[in-house]
């Protein structure tokens, strides 16, 4: 099967640092079934590492394409597939190396994407023989040790073996000038944790690295 959905979300706009209620910063996933989206949504700088492990993904969920947009323009600014014919990967023998190109991203949009007012993502997912009664993305981003805007989406309820589409929009508020040109002076210092949740159990966690620099300039 084949689904379609517009994800509904909510925006909050980092004023002031938040507190800790939780050490997550560990560079532990053992305690990872504990944590709760209301903890994540308590961080105030990236993590220091993931937290859960690849084996936490128990409802077989594949990241399948990922498409980045202008809403207002509708011009593509990223686009990555992955090659159907490219055989499946045995996630348990990666190396850490292997690991964290797997679950991090680097990307520079150029100086240019800071001044965009609405962002459209569109990430085609497939699940695996479990029915997801609940599809929950909670998206974190950091400028240094600062919250910058945080994000939350549901896509809600997927059937097993299916195919879908999850479309987010990021309606993005302006950012102080003196903020933006910090961004843009410091390439891949500005960092997001993207946290999956089924329910209220963490299934995925990964991380982006952001450069907006004249040589990553928008076309």
């Amino acid at each position: 099967a084949f689904i379609s959905l517009c994800a509904t979300g909510r925006f909050m706009a980092a004023t002031e640092d938040l507190n800790f209620e939780l050490d997550l910063n560990d560079n532990s996933t053992s305690d990872y079934e504990s944590i709760t989206p209301e903890q994540v949504l308590t961080l105030s700088a990236p993590t220091q590492d993931y937290l859960c492990p690849l084996s936490a993904n128990v409802y077989g969920i594949d990241f399948l394409a990922f498409k980045i947009r202008d809403i207002r323009s509708g011009r593509t600014l990223f686009t990555v597939e992955r090659d159907k014919d490219a055989p499946n990967i045995d996630l348990s023998t990666l190396t850490p190396e292997q690991e964290e190109a797997v679950r991090c991203i680097s990307y520079d949009f150029g100086p240019d994407f800071l001044t965009l007012e609405s962002i459209g993502t569109m990430l085609e997912f497939s699940v695996g023989p479990k029915e997801v009664p609940s599809f929950r993305m909670i998206e974190r981003h950091y400028y240094k040790d600062q919250l910058v805007k945080s994000y939350d989406f549901t896509f809600g309820f997927c059937i097993p073996n299916s195919t879908n589409t999850w479309e987010a929009i990021y309606d993005v508020p302006p950012l102080p000038e003196s903020l933006r040109r910090e961004m843009e002076a410091s390439p891949y210092a500005t960092q997001s944790d993207s946290f999956y949740f089924v329910g209220d159990s963490l299934i995925m966690h990964n991380k982006a690295k952001y450069a907006y620099t004249a040589e990553g300039a928008l076309a």
